[in-house]
This record gives C-alpha cells, sequence and structure tokens, in this order.
C-alpha cells in the first residue's frame, strides 16, 4: 500500500470512527436495511466512478475502497454506522462538493444554537431563545472547545455539522466551552426533537412542505440597509434570485455612490445568478475563470445586461462564505474592482450536480449524492478549493463582540466609504432570524 492510499484509509477509518462513536439514535440493524445500505453503496459508487470529474479519482484506489466499505457494511451494528461507510467513503475524496444525502428522517431536531469558526477559534454566534442550550446559560461569545469530546476547527467544522444535523443526530450533546471572561466549564445540551409522521415519506408530509418553503425564503431573503444617499448595504444568504430580482437589487443600488454587499454565510448558489449579478458590477465583459470537467474546458463568463452599478464596491466575506459567494469574491479582488474584507472564506468551491435514487416496494425511501462534475480554476490559474478567498482586509469579531452584538466589520467597510456607522449600530441593522422548527 504506497502512502498516499494509506493516508486515504486513515481518513476513511477515523471518520467511521466518529460517526459510529457517537450517542446515535440507530436501533440494531436488520437484514433488508443492510441490503439497502449495500443497494445504495452500489449505485453511489458506480455514479461516482462514471461522473466525477476527475477520472483519477484523485489517485484514490476507489474499487478497493469501495470493497472495504461493503466489508465494513456487512460487519455494522446499526443502520447508522452502515450509512455512515457511504459517507465516509464519499468523504475519502476530499471534495466539498462531493457528499452522501441519506434518507430524510421522519422527526426534526434543533439543538438550539449555532456555532463558527472566526480565525483559528470556533465560537457560538447565535442561541435560540427559549431552547435547552439557552437555559444552561450558552450564549453568543463562548468558544467551543470540543463537541462530544471532539475539538472543532475549521478543517473539521463542516463535517461535524454534517454528521451532526444530517448523517447521525444526537439526542443530547456534551460541550466543553469557555466564556470571554471565565474559564471553561462543561454542559450537556438536550436537542429539541420534533416527532414526524412515521407513516409517510417526509416529503409528503404538508408541514414539512410549509416548513421547507419558509426556511427557502429565508435563506435566499435579500436585506437592504440605506445609509444615507451615500451608501447602500446588501446582504442576502443564497445565489437564488430571477433576472427581475437581481435588477431590482441593482435599482437600488444604482440610487448611491457606494455597495456593501454583505456575502458572510452566504453557502453560494447557482452559477447563472453569479455571473449575471457578477456582470452588473462591471462595464465590461468578464471571466470568472474556467469551468474544468472530465472531458471538456470551457470558459465561465459574466455579462449583464445594462444599467450597472459602478459607484464604490465593498464585500464582506467569513469562514461560512463558499462556493458562488467566493468566486464573486475573488473575481472582484483579481479585477480590481473592489475591497474585500473579513475572515478567510470556507474554501468549498466545486460545481457538482445531484444525483437522486429510490428504493424499496412497499415503503419507498429516497436518497441521494452530490457528485462534483467540474473545478473551477480562477484567471490567476488557481483554485479556491481548500484554500477560499483572503480578504485584502482581516478583520475579525471578538468573542466580546459577538456577546454584544457589534459587527466590526460591517462597521470598518462602511468607515472606508467615508460613512460612519459604529459597531454597535451596524450590528443592529441585520438581526439573525432563526428558520422555523
Amino acid at each position: 500500500m504506497n502512502s498516499r492510499c494509506a493516508r486515504i484509509q486513515a481518513v476513511i477509518s477515523i471518520l467511521v470512527c466518529i460517526f459510529s462513536s457517537t450517542s446515535g439514535l440507530s436501533q440494531k440493524i436488520t437484514d433488508i436495511q443492510r441490503d439497502q445500505a449495500q443497494s445504495m453503496l452500489r449505485e453511489i459508487a458506480s455514479d461516482v466512478r462514471k461522473h466525477y470529474y476527475d477520472p483519477t479519482l484523485h489517485g484514490v484506489d476507489w474499487d478497493r475502497n469501495v470493497r472495504e466499505a461493503k466489508t465494513r457494511i456487512d460487519q455494522a451494528t446499526d443502520l447508522g454506522q452502515a450509512l455512515s461507510e457511504i459517507a465516509a467513503l464519499l468523504d475519502s475524496l476530499k471534495d466539498s462538493h462531493t457528499f452522501f444525502a441519506p434518507p430524510e428522517r421522519f422527526n426534526r431536531y434543533d439543538y438550539g444554537w449555532i456555532g463558527q469558526t472566526i480565525g483559528t477559534h470556533c465560537y457560538v454566534t447565535q442561541v435560540r431563545p427559549g431552547s435547552d442550550a439557552a437555559a444552561k446559560g450558552m450564549k453568543p461569545g463562548d468558544e467551543i472547545l470540543a463537541v462530544n469530546s471532539y475539538a472543532p476547527t475549521k478543517q473539521n467544522l463542516t463535517r461535524m455539522e454534517y454528521l451532526l444535523n444530517v448523517l447521525r443526530p444526537q439526542p443530547a450533546l456534551h460541550l466543553q466551552l469557555r466564556a470571554h471572561d471565565a474559564k471553561a466549564r462543561v454542559i450537556d445540551v438536550t436537542t429539541r426533537i420534533i416527532e414526524g409522521n412515521q407513516a409517510r415519506d417526509p416529503r409528503d408530509d404538508l408541514e414539512y412542505k410549509i416548513r421547507w418553503i419558509d426556511t427557502s425564503r429565508l435563506q435566499r431573503k435579500a436585506r437592504f440597509a440605506d445609509i444615507g444617499d451615500k451608501l447602500l448595504i446588501l446582504q442576502f444568504g443564497e445565489f437564488f434570485y430571477t433576472p427581475g430580482e437581481i435588477e431590482s437589487m441593482i435599482g437600488k443600488a444604482r440610487k448611491h455612490s457606494a455597495l456593501i454587499i454583505d456575502l458572510r454565510g452566504n453557502g453560494g448558489g447557482a452559477t447563472q445568478v453569479l455571473s449575471l449579478l457578477l456582470g452588473r458590477m462591471f462595464d465590461h465583459e468578464v471571466k470568472i475563470g474556467d469551468r474544468v470537467g472530465r472531458d471538456a474546458r470551457s470558459a465561465m463568463i459574466a455579462k449583464g445586461p445594462s444599467p450597472k452599478f459602478e459607484g464604490k464596491l465593498i464585500e464582506l466575506v467569513d469562514a461560512r462564505s463558499a462556493s458562488a459567494a467566493e468566486l464573486f469574491a475573488r473575481v472582484v479582488q483579481i479585477e480590481k474592482r473592489g475591497i474585500v474584507l473579513g475572515d478567510v472564506s470556507s474554501g468549498r468551491v466545486m460545481e457538482a450536480k445531484r444525483y437522486s435514487y429510490r428504493s424499496g416496494i412497499d415503503k419507498v425511501f429516497f436518497y441521494g449524492a452530490s457528485i462534483t462534475d467540474a473545478d473551477l480554476i480562477m484567471t490567476d490559474g488557481k483554485s479556491l478549493e481548500h484554500v477560499g478567498v483572503t480578504p485584502d482586509e482581516v478583520i475579525l469579531p471578538t468573542a466580546t463582540d459577538l456577546a454584544t452584538g457589534n459587527d466590526p466589520v460591517l462597521a470598518r467597510a462602511a468607515e472606508m466609504l467615508g460613512v460612519t456607522l459604529s459597531p454597535e449600530a451596524a450590528g443592529q441593522l441585520f438581526p439573525y432570524e432563526w428558520p422555523p422548527q
């Protein structure tokens, strides 16, 4: 076994250990469930082999890894462990956009808090009122030292969230925290579990559909703040807008001489929307980069209709800015169109396609996989995958800023544009909105 394969196998083993050692809700696996897991493995592994953008699969011995995952599924003691093997197999590619989407769960899990890496540390950024986390004294600004004995980092936080929110939700979490002005403490936070209808596919449930629509609307909601006639601040969470909605955004921006686009927490979205919105920031056609697929390489061009926004531009990014948000920021940097402020972005920049599957006869369940079909190479010849965008000026909120709700990043951006906006006032412009439970 060469050293590269050894490292890959070590990664798989560690991930399976993490996935399997948490106190999940899975019961003993049945023979039917084991067969279903093996069927999932076969279908997804085959599609990765056929459709993954890199036919060498980054040098991974894919066939051997699949055989070993099959063996471990045969040995799994519960369904969660079996599904974890599929997730760990895809994770061995070290690709942010290739991952397993297990069947929808009947129950919903709300931990009552949100964490995020800022610089080299991980902090609590939001705590839901009325949650057990709030009752246990968890507050924004608390540094998260460990979750179920695992230390969160910029490199592993996305995996931990995938584990806890998608693959194996937990009934409670054991947390080690440290407040900005106190010693470390340990608390156990109970998860709020909202039970679903066990008799039907979750996606057929009316309440599920309404909640999904409300959550989607919240994620794509554009929010604006006018600071006099000079400055407009635009904040949105995803690149999913119609041409008419983009036209409205640009129309608002053109009434001001300066624009701040807040892409912090923006997870990306459609490349067509990226191209259209980015094209409205330039008075000429701009190349975003090259889409490098399995069999071809093609240029991604941003060219939007007139009128354009021609004023001063600043963009804000953080560790949750991903995909299209990162591409937007990096093009602005490369083309010297504006300034980027904040934290280094997530480095999750690939293009992927969702593959959907179904299994079962009497009771049908659905699952899927996201498989990368192209890398995106910027005009400087580099990919942002695992690297991210380094802001022109790195500005990190402190634990005290998080605890008090101040926003020094937005305040600094306004200052650079000649507008007075205190960190306190900046922090009140866009209050956090919790998605429905």
